[in-house]
Protein backbone atom coordinates (compact mmCIF):
# COMPACT_ATOMS: atom_id res chain seq x y z
CA UNK A 1 0.00 0.00 0.00
CA UNK A 2 1.29 3.79 -0.72
CA UNK A 3 1.65 6.24 2.02
CA UNK A 4 -1.19 8.13 0.79
CA UNK A 5 -3.90 5.12 1.49
CA UNK A 6 -2.23 3.96 4.53
CA UNK A 7 -2.95 7.92 5.41
CA UNK A 8 -6.55 7.90 4.38
CA UNK A 9 -7.36 4.76 6.24
CA UNK A 10 -5.65 6.71 9.57
CA UNK A 11 -7.74 9.81 8.71
CA UNK A 12 -10.63 7.71 8.21
CA UNK A 13 -10.46 5.68 11.32
CA UNK A 14 -10.18 9.29 13.18
CA UNK A 15 -6.03 9.63 13.49
CA UNK A 16 -5.84 13.57 13.66
CA UNK A 17 -2.35 13.62 12.31
CA UNK A 18 -3.19 11.59 9.30
CA UNK A 19 -4.62 14.93 7.58
CA UNK A 20 -1.63 17.16 8.57
CA UNK A 21 0.85 14.30 6.85
CA UNK A 22 -0.96 13.58 3.98
CA UNK A 23 -1.00 17.07 2.35
CA UNK A 24 2.55 17.13 2.09
CA UNK A 25 2.30 13.66 -0.19
CA UNK A 26 -0.34 15.19 -2.27
CA UNK A 27 -0.12 18.94 -2.25
CA UNK A 28 2.36 19.03 -5.35
CA UNK A 29 0.39 16.27 -7.14
CA UNK A 30 -3.58 18.59 -6.65
CA UNK A 31 -1.32 22.14 -7.09
CA UNK A 32 -0.38 20.53 -10.71
CA UNK A 33 -3.82 19.11 -11.11
CA UNK A 34 -5.23 22.92 -10.59
CA UNK A 35 -2.90 24.88 -12.16
CA UNK A 36 -3.45 22.89 -15.62
CA UNK A 37 -7.70 23.11 -15.15
CA UNK A 38 -7.20 26.97 -13.95
CA UNK A 39 -5.23 27.18 -17.53
CA UNK A 40 -7.65 26.74 -19.59
CA UNK A 41 -10.00 28.76 -17.64
CA UNK A 42 -10.81 32.89 -18.57
CA UNK A 43 -8.93 35.44 -17.92
CA UNK A 44 -9.43 36.98 -14.85
CA UNK A 45 -10.41 33.96 -12.62
CA UNK A 46 -10.19 34.71 -8.64
CA UNK A 47 -8.95 31.59 -7.98
CA UNK A 48 -5.78 30.48 -8.37
CA UNK A 49 -3.97 26.73 -8.74
CA UNK A 50 -3.07 27.16 -4.77
CA UNK A 51 -6.83 28.18 -3.51
CA UNK A 52 -8.39 26.10 -5.20
CA UNK A 53 -6.11 23.24 -4.06
CA UNK A 54 -6.77 24.59 -0.16
CA UNK A 55 -10.38 24.69 -1.21
CA UNK A 56 -10.51 21.11 -2.40
CA UNK A 57 -8.34 19.84 0.13
CA UNK A 58 -10.27 21.39 2.88
CA UNK A 59 -13.84 20.14 1.21
CA UNK A 60 -12.49 16.50 1.45
CA UNK A 61 -10.64 16.39 4.72
CA UNK A 62 -12.86 18.11 7.09
CA UNK A 63 -15.63 15.71 6.88
CA UNK A 64 -13.17 13.07 8.17
CA UNK A 65 -12.31 15.35 10.60
CA UNK A 66 -15.44 16.12 11.78
CA UNK A 67 -17.08 12.59 12.03
CA UNK A 68 -14.04 10.04 11.69
CA UNK A 69 -15.30 7.13 9.21
CA UNK A 70 -17.70 9.16 7.98
CA UNK A 71 -15.86 9.19 4.65
CA UNK A 72 -13.90 6.78 3.22
CA UNK A 73 -11.02 6.93 0.25
CA UNK A 74 -10.74 3.54 -0.88
CA UNK A 75 -6.90 4.54 -2.10
CA UNK A 76 -5.04 7.22 -3.85
CA UNK A 77 -7.43 6.93 -7.12
CA UNK A 78 -10.56 7.11 -5.21
CA UNK A 79 -9.29 10.17 -3.31
CA UNK A 80 -8.13 12.08 -6.54
CA UNK A 81 -11.35 11.51 -8.07
CA UNK A 82 -12.71 12.93 -5.33
CA UNK A 83 -10.43 16.16 -5.35
CA UNK A 84 -11.81 16.23 -9.17
CA UNK A 85 -15.00 16.11 -8.19
CA UNK A 86 -14.52 18.85 -5.21
CA UNK A 87 -12.54 21.40 -7.92
CA UNK A 88 -15.24 21.30 -10.68
CA UNK A 89 -18.04 22.19 -7.95
CA UNK A 90 -16.03 24.93 -6.50
CA UNK A 91 -15.48 25.96 -10.29
CA UNK A 92 -19.19 25.77 -11.05
CA UNK A 93 -19.97 27.59 -7.74
CA UNK A 94 -17.86 30.08 -8.68
CA UNK A 95 -19.09 30.61 -11.70
CA UNK A 96 -22.90 30.41 -10.62
CA UNK A 97 -22.06 33.88 -8.16
CA UNK A 98 -20.25 35.54 -11.27
CA UNK A 99 -23.22 34.69 -13.68
CA UNK A 100 -25.98 35.84 -10.89
CA UNK A 101 -24.26 39.05 -9.96
CA UNK A 102 -23.90 40.23 -13.94
CA UNK A 103 -27.55 38.76 -14.25
CA UNK A 104 -28.74 41.53 -11.60
CA UNK A 105 -27.79 44.13 -9.55
CA UNK A 106 -30.40 46.64 -10.33
CA UNK A 107 -29.19 46.88 -13.72
CA UNK A 108 -31.78 48.02 -16.21
CA UNK A 109 -33.06 46.07 -19.21
CA UNK A 110 -32.67 47.42 -23.05
CA UNK A 111 -33.11 46.15 -26.47
CA UNK A 112 -30.12 44.57 -28.28
CA UNK A 113 -29.99 43.54 -31.64
CA UNK A 114 -30.14 40.06 -31.83
CA UNK A 115 -27.66 40.27 -34.91
CA UNK A 116 -24.80 41.34 -31.77
CA UNK A 117 -25.65 38.59 -29.03
CA UNK A 118 -22.29 37.56 -27.87
CA UNK A 119 -21.56 33.82 -27.45
CA UNK A 120 -21.98 32.52 -24.13
CA UNK A 121 -19.52 33.15 -21.80
CA UNK A 122 -16.98 30.78 -19.90
CA UNK A 123 -19.01 30.31 -16.99
CA UNK A 124 -22.00 29.70 -18.70
CA UNK A 125 -20.28 27.11 -21.07
CA UNK A 126 -19.15 25.73 -17.52
CA UNK A 127 -22.28 25.65 -15.75
CA UNK A 128 -23.88 23.82 -19.34
CA UNK A 129 -20.97 21.14 -19.04
CA UNK A 130 -21.67 21.02 -15.19
CA UNK A 131 -25.01 19.81 -15.56
CA UNK A 132 -24.75 17.68 -18.58
CA UNK A 133 -21.85 16.09 -16.63
CA UNK A 134 -24.31 15.35 -14.09
CA UNK A 135 -26.65 13.87 -16.63
CA UNK A 136 -24.17 11.54 -17.96
CA UNK A 137 -23.28 10.63 -14.18
CA UNK A 138 -26.87 9.05 -14.02
CA UNK A 139 -26.26 6.80 -17.25
CA UNK A 140 -22.63 5.87 -17.06
CA UNK A 141 -21.02 7.06 -13.41
CA UNK A 142 -17.82 5.53 -14.77
CA UNK A 143 -17.41 8.28 -17.96
CA UNK A 144 -18.75 10.56 -15.77
CA UNK A 145 -15.67 10.41 -13.46
CA UNK A 146 -13.29 9.89 -16.28
CA UNK A 147 -13.90 13.22 -17.74
CA UNK A 148 -14.14 14.85 -14.38
CA UNK A 149 -10.69 13.48 -13.82
CA UNK A 150 -9.40 14.58 -17.41
CA UNK A 151 -10.80 17.77 -17.65
CA UNK A 152 -11.23 19.03 -14.01
CA UNK A 153 -8.01 17.91 -13.05
CA UNK A 154 -5.99 17.49 -16.00
CA UNK A 155 -4.78 13.73 -15.86
CA UNK A 156 -3.73 12.10 -18.81
CA UNK A 157 -5.61 9.38 -20.26
CA UNK A 158 -3.18 6.97 -18.85
CA UNK A 159 -3.10 8.77 -15.55
CA UNK A 160 -7.06 8.77 -15.29
CA UNK A 161 -7.00 4.64 -16.56
CA UNK A 162 -4.92 4.30 -13.76
CA UNK A 163 -7.09 5.95 -11.20
CA UNK A 164 -9.65 4.71 -12.12
CA UNK A 165 -8.63 1.19 -12.46
CA UNK A 166 -9.34 0.61 -16.01
CA UNK A 167 -7.10 -0.31 -19.19
CA UNK A 168 -5.77 2.83 -21.29
CA UNK A 169 -7.89 0.99 -24.30
CA UNK A 170 -10.65 1.15 -22.06
CA UNK A 171 -10.42 4.85 -21.08
CA UNK A 172 -9.91 5.86 -24.80
CA UNK A 173 -13.16 3.83 -25.39
CA UNK A 174 -15.04 5.72 -22.77
CA UNK A 175 -13.81 9.22 -23.61
CA UNK A 176 -14.56 8.94 -27.12
CA UNK A 177 -17.90 8.10 -25.82
CA UNK A 178 -18.37 11.20 -23.32
CA UNK A 179 -17.36 13.73 -25.50
CA UNK A 180 -19.44 12.71 -28.09
CA UNK A 181 -22.12 11.89 -25.27
CA UNK A 182 -21.43 15.67 -23.95
CA UNK A 183 -21.42 17.48 -27.22
CA UNK A 184 -24.81 16.23 -28.27
CA UNK A 185 -26.43 16.78 -24.48
CA UNK A 186 -24.82 21.10 -24.77
CA UNK A 187 -26.06 20.93 -28.14
CA UNK A 188 -23.05 21.39 -30.03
Amino acid sequence: MSAVTLLLEAATRGDPSAAAELLPLVYAELRKLAAARLARAQPGHTLDATALVHEAYLRLVAPVADAPGSTRFDGRGHFFAAAAEAMRRILVEQARRRVAAKRGGGAVRAEVDPDRVAAPAPDEELLALSEALDKLAAAHPEKAALVKLRYFTGLSADEAADALGISPSTADRHWAYARAWLKRAMGA
